[in-house]
């Protein structure tokens, strides 16, 4: 189903329009509401699966299960924290991807300056996620200038 037409390739329209409903096969005990629901959260489950392979356990270092367990305990930490920085940033990185929150937020081209016995970090003066940022800083009790 495509919810925006912008999607829809030329000479490839929509079978029927009006409707948007979707089948459903299931073999669970379930009633449709609670399997949906069920289907849902697992979904979300495999996002989160997604978001770790796409940071530290795409690159387990070691074939030992202790090392192998370290490092899954780090990645769950960095993952959760990185999260909470992108929520104290935007509503957009609230719910962007540990990958997009990385690359955006935290790493900036930026310049650490001491000024007036004050650290502050200075972007370029039309950085796209300089609002973000601020939010983020602001919230940690820090400044940051352009």
């Amino acid at each position: 189903m495509r919810l925006t037409p912008v999607s829809v390739p030329d000479g490839q329209g929509v079978l029927f329009a009006g409707w948007r409903f979707h089948a459903v096969f299931t073999d669970s005990p379930l009633a449709l509401i609670d399997a949906e629901a069920d289907h849902r959260r697992h979904a979300i489950v495999e996002q989160v699966f997604a978001d770790l392979e796409d940071s530290a356990l795409g690159h387990l270092p070691s074939g030992r299960f202790t090392t192998n367990a370290a490092w899954l305990t780090f990645a769950a930490l960095a993952r959760n924290l990185t999260r909470a920085l992108g929520t104290l940033a935007s509503t957009f990185h609230a719910r962007a991807s540990t990958g997009t929150i990385r690359r955006q937020l935290l790493h900036a081209t930026a310049r650490l300056a001491w000024a007036a016995r004050t650290l502050t970090w200075q972007f370029p003066e039309h950085w796209p996620w300089q609002d973000a940022l601020e939010n983020l800083w602001t919230a940690v009790g820090h400044r940051l200038t352009t």
